[in-house]
């Protein structure tokens, strides 16, 4: 029998590892599997030069441990989210206490960003479609570019800038702060998360000190644009 993945789980089908999203796919599974920390799916080193690697290990090894670490233990202290899955958290964020909305969409934030980067060589370019619905939305690659950067500089304090499908089918440019998204219930924008850059000061202050708008103009070199073009097929698709 096949299962028809919806909605967030949708979205994770396309960035989590196998594994990962197996254990978190259906809360039955959930009660009987801790959430853990997705793997790179590349060496530490591989986005140089855009993100060095010292950055990304500590980043993934111990920022995004620790979101999972202890999202695992205040779950195991609520009794009634035992089972939830992290869509199911994602999506109510809003009811839940802080340290659950806030490490839950640390957990999510972090699978789906790692999956959105992809080293220099590998990084490709916008499908069509995309392509065109950037242009057609925002004038031009290069406006876009402008566009995001600006949510990017413009979030006071840490949180992420966003390439959405909003729930009018359209693309838009939104960012959140913290550990939000644009999939939870308090998101001032709600949509389809396709692409999104981390701009919290550990995802970059190694390398680029207090400049986040130069970490913002390397970043396009790793951006993985088939898993952003794949991410707009399906979210169009629905």
């Amino acid at each position: 029998m096949s299962i028809r993945l919806t909605g967030l789980a949708a979205i994770m089908a396309l960035t989590l590892p196998g594994a990962a999203l197996a254990q978190q796919a259906t809360p039955a599974t959930a009660q009987r599997a801790a959430f853990t920390l997705p793997p790179l799916p590349y060496a530490a080193d591989a986005l140089d030069p855009a993100i060095d690697a010292q950055t990304m290990t500590i980043h993934h090894g111990k920022h995004h441990q620790a979101y999972v670490d202890t999202l695992n233990k205040a779950v195991n202290e609520t009794p009634a989210l035992a089972g939830q899955t992290l869509e199911q958290l994602v999506a109510k964020a809003g009811t839940l206490a802080p340290v659950v909305r806030n490490n839950a969409g640390g957990h999510w934030n972090h699978s789906f960003f790692w999956q959105t980067m992809a080293p220099v060589a590998q990084s490709g370019a916008p499908s069509p479609e995309l392509a065109r619905a950037i242009d057609a939305r925002f004038g031009s690659m290069d406006k876009f570019k402008a566009a995001f950067k600006a949510a990017g500089t413009g979030r006071f304090g840490s949180g992420w800038a966003w390439l959405i499908v909003g729930q009018d089918g359209n693309l838009a440019i939104t960012s959140t702060p913290n550990q939000d998204n644009p999939l939870m219930d308090v998101a001032e924008v709600k949509g389809t998360p396709i692409l999104g850059n981390d701009v919290w000061e550990h995802a970059y202050y190694l390398k680029y000190q207090n400049r986040r708008a130069d970490y913002l103009d390397g970043w396009w070199q790793v951006v993985n644009w088939k898993a952003v073009s794949d991410r707009y097929a399906a979210a169009t698709a629905r």
